[in-house]
């Protein structure tokens, strides 16, 4: 090729490029369509532009990508805008109640379950690089063979440094305020600031949050955010990262799996639309079919793979049950209480609710009827799904031209009246806890039970019943009273505030027909037995 080849060749890139640049500018965003002059491969103007004073062709350089906004660029937006930051002051301010409401509760040993013992056992065991063991649940049982949640092992590198069950209650109340910012950003894009905020605060005071925050950790604390910006990202359109965020669903919890297949679901219906829309819905229903098959795989093979049985556990669950109207009652009141405080019912209106389902399913089936009520952590996943259902619902009903004027109306004032409805029930749930001053205190029969588990040497093997588990798990070897399977501990400790234990050496025997135990120590309405040598 000849030198005057290659530099004719390089002139007419340079005004092909020219002819592009000039499409966009008249264009704007949309398809560009070139006049006849634009497609003169002889244009003038090109044959200027592309000349110096010495005769020589200049060519305007083709840009390479577009260079990554510096985080300062990003962040400077928000302070010259003060109210864009309303959903992470929001945010600030639920992690300080739920934070302050759970660390009250732990120092006053009101402990609801064993619940908090069995996540901190299994996350010690991450921080230690072990397999996850949580001896309450039966001497080295493998928690991954209970409820699949291999998830909680991103909390071992925050354990390791602060070895207490607080450590868990923090990073819960964390994740749940976190979840807030999505919510609130994405009511707010739909319907205003204002009207996202005070949805946003709804979402915060909801009764599914508190009820969670009021019950210690589960692992469903990181399944409430993903469920959140998931949403955010579908209504905001950005199909990819609501399947991305979507899919992570499926270590968090083994039900989750099918939760993350209607969340996939839900992006297929809504990009059929637009432009580009079959790869996104084969991609989602892709996505869908394969957190299908995960959720039933942990099921069926993940599970009873470290399952000591070889089966899963909580199959027993959905047996034996009078079938879905058993309870029926119970049911229809939390269908209730999800649906009247938190959207004043408009959220039927959204599409959005068909997230809740698959919850809703394996709760309604079951057998066992704590699952069926208000009362427990069972109902956090779904206050997400409840609140931007109804930001989505008032936006359809706003851009709705034959909207009736009172829907209209209605849909206006609603995100403030749940805003109102949530402040007014908290009147009645574990945040009104803050506004009393005996929720700061420590009561002296608490400081001596404390005092009395403090004699157990760090490292031993002890029987529990509820509240003493909490000050023990992250030293000793607990396991739970009547479930150390032949194992002899070397201590019993009990809460006996109701005096349900009145002969404790006899109880002992009963335990442990072979060994015997002295009483070591009574304070507090606790009760210490220590194995004879």
């Amino acid at each position: 090729m000849t030198v005057e080849t290659v530099e004719e060749f390089r002139e007419a890139l340079a005004r092909a490029w020219n002819r592009r640049v000039r499409r966009v500018q008249n264009t704007g965003p949309g398809p560009a369509t070139a006049s006849p002059d634009e497609t003169d491969v002889t244009d003038e103007t090109d044959e200027t532009v592309g000349a110096d004073t010495a005769g020589r062709t200049r060519h305007p350089p083709i840009p390479g990508p577009a260079p990554r906004r510096p985080l300062r660029d990003r962040v400077r937006p928000l302070l010259r805008d003060p109210a864009s930051l309303a959903p992470y002051a929001l945010a600030l301010a639920l992690f300080v109640a739920y934070a302050t409401l759970a660390v009250c509760r732990y120092r006053n040993m009101a402990i609801a379950s064993w619940d908090l013992g069995i996540f901190e056992q299994a996350v010690r065991s991450y921080a230690s690089l072990r397999t996850p063991v949580a001896d309450l649940k039966g001497p080295g049982t493998n928690i991954l063979g209970d409820h699949f949640s291999p998830v909680t092992a991103l909390l071992a590198p925050a354990y390791r440094l602060f070895p207490t069950p607080v450590t868990l209650l923090i990073a819960q109340a964390a994740l749940f305020a976190l979840s807030a910012v999505p919510v609130t950003r994405a009511a707010g894009r739909l319907l205003g600031r204002r009207a996202g905020l005070a949805l946003g605060a709804a979402y915060g005071m909801s009764w599914g949050l508190q009820r969670a925050i009021a019950v210690d950790f589960h692992e469903i604390a990181f399944a409430v955010p993903l469920i959140a910006f998931s949403l955010e990202a579908l209504l905001a359109h950005r199909w990819r990262a609501a399947l991305w965020w979507a899919v992570p669903l499926v270590l968090v919890k083994e039900d989750l799996g099918l939760t993350a297949a209607a969340l996939a679901l839900l992006v297929a219906v809504r990009a059929r639309r637009t432009p580009a829309s079959g790869r996104i819905v084969a991609l989602a229903l892709g996505v869908a079919a394969l957190t299908t098959l995960a959720a039933y795989l942990t099921f069926t093979v993940v599970i009873p793979a470290f399952n000591a049985s070889d089966t899963y556990d909580y199959w027993a669950k959905l047996d034996g049950g009078g079938g879905p109207l058993d309870g029926a009652d119970v049911k229809f009141r939390t269908l209730l209480w999800l649906l009247l405080p938190t959207t004043g019912l408009l959220a039927l209106r959204s599409p959005l609710l068909l997230a809740a389902l698959p919850t809703l399913g394996w709760r309604f089936l079951s057998a066992e009827e704590h699952y069926w009520g208000t009362a427990w952590h069972y109902s956090a996943v779904l206050m997400p799904v409840m609140a931007l259902a109804l930001a989505d619902a008032c936006a359809g009903v706003r851009r709705a031209p034959r909207a009736r004027p009172w829907v209209r109306s209605y849909a206006y004032h609603l995100p403030a009246a749940t805003a109102a409805a949530a402040l007014a029930l908290t009147t009645s749930l574990p945040l009104s806890a803050l506004t009393e001053a005996a929720a700061y205190r420590v009561p002296e029969q608490i400081r001596q039970a404390e005092a009395l588990l403090e004699r157990i040497p760090d490292g031993a093997s002890v029987e529990a019943n509820i509240a003493p588990i909490s000050r023990l798990t992250s030293r000793c070897r607990v396991f739970w009273v009547g479930g150390t399977r032949g194992v002899t501990p070397d201590y019993i400790a009990l809460d006996n505030r109701g005096g349900r234990v009145t002969d404790p050496p006899a109880y002992a025997r009963n335990l442990h027909p072979k060994a015997a135990y002295r009483v070591a120590g009574r304070a507090g309405g606790f009760l210490l037995l220590e194995l004879r040598s």
